[in-house]
């Protein structure tokens, strides 16, 4: 197996929406096509990558590093010892002459190369990626399906309380039963008042919604918003301060007894492994949210999930954010406890499968060959062009 050529390209995933501190309407992602010399009926087997929302396309690095290492890589430095291809090995070759720290916009560069390398290596073996995953790096026998919660609930001009709620109860009729809702972009008082505007739509029951403060508040702000929305008894509080503020989310994990979640915006095995010594992270109840498309792909998510078990963290207090088909793959794959959904949002790139069904907050994977993005028609079309 050799790879013939890389494609390299931007798409636009742009929205009106905001959260508590960036709004979406310039956000873009870095899109990829690896082209292989393998055929199937008539056409080269090629592996699609793409980025998370959030972070903005990463094509400058992609084309003056990492895709010229790729491409100058000896083609069996990259095959396993069964001669297939090992994206493991293909992550040391894109990584050559990188110092240690630094991650960033690094990391989603290296992430966007690495999924699609997972996604070319499982269609090479005809298999869907979770199940090509789970009987390398799992344990043989992957999740069927996925939970999968409905992240939206965020600021946008002339938005009510009633389309909020709307909103959510759309998120609901879709077959999602837990939902998130973004807060910190406006004052105490009226994101309490959002709040039970959106538990009104779940019966008053606290443990279905999630409240998201996208790394927002400092600690004093943070200690306030907990104080107030413990009662509620949340699916968990999200993001509270800076992500490489470990001490706030300590002090805050202290104070507050509900579910913490974190880690979207840490990209690499020693970050996440800082959040787990000095962030006060608590085995029991909190969630680490790292995306793979982020940090440096699933090759260090890989490492990151080992550091978990490490210190006694289960797969399943790890839930992705992203909302996309590869995390839905690993979730599956390595028994994670969920995965984001955006229904609706960060188009083309976001969301799963075109005939996915949510029941009971649970979606089922395809049986397509790799990732899936085949069966993903708008978002196919325009990684398709890459390479056309």
């Amino acid at each position: 197996m050799k790879i013939v050529s890389v494609h390299e390209g931007v798409v636009p995933i742009s929205s009106s929406i905001r959260n508590a501190w960036i709004d979406f309407s310039s956000m873009d992602c870095s899109i990829v096509a690896v082209v292989s010399d393998v055929v199937r009926d008539g056409e080269p087997v090629v592996g699609y990558g793409f980025n998370s929302n959030g972070r903005y396309s990463a094509g400058e690095i992609l084309r003056r590093r990492v895709v010229p290492r790729l491409l100058a890589a000896d083609p069996e430095s990259l095959l396993a010892e069964d001669g297939q291809l090992d994206p493991a090995r293909a992550w040391g070759a894109v990584m050559t002459n990188e110092k240690p720290g630094g991650h960033g916009e690094r990391s989603v560069a290296v992430g966007v190369i690495d999924m699609a390398l997972f996604d070319l290596a499982a269609k090479i073996a005809g298999q869907p990626l979770y199940r090509w995953l789970s009987d390398r790096y799992g344990d043989g026998e992957p999740d069927e399906q996925v939970f999968v919660y409905a992240a939206g609930g965020y600021y946008a001009p002339g938005k009510t309380l009633r389309d909020l709620q709307d909103e959510m109860k759309g998120f609901l009729d879709q077959g999602y039963r837990v939902v998130k809702m973004k807060i910190g972009g406006a004052d105490l008082a009226e994101d309490l008042e959002r709040i039970e505007a959106v538990l009104e739509v779940l019966d008053g029951d606290g443990s279905r919604l999630a409240v998201d403060v996208n790394g927002r508040f400092d600690l004093a702000t943070a200690l306030e918003y907990g104080r107030a929305i413990e009662p509620y008894g949340l699916f968990w509080y999200e993001e509270i301060g800076d992500p490489l503020d470990y001490r706030l989310n300590a002090v805050v994990s202290e104070q507050y007894r509900g579910p913490i979640a974190t880690g979207e915006n840490l990209f690499s095995l020693q970050d996440a492994r800082n959040l787990i010594r000095y962030g006060g992270m608590r085995p029991d109840r909190d969630y680490i949210q790292v995306d793979p498309a982020l940090s440096y792909g699933l090759t260090e998510y890989l490492r990151i999930q080992e550091m978990l078990a490490q210190h006694g963290w289960s797969s399943r207090r790890c839930v992705p954010h992203g909302g996309h088909q590869f995390s839905l793959h690993i979730a599956a794959a390595l028994k994670l406890g969920g995965n984001e959904s955006y229904p609706g949002e960060f188009q083309p790139t976001g969301g799963f499968a075109d005939g996915a069904v949510v029941e009971d907050s649970h979606v089922r994977l395809t049986e397509t060959p790799g990732i899936g993005f085949e069966s993903k028609a708008a978002f196919y079309e325009v990684l398709r062009a890459l390479h056309a």
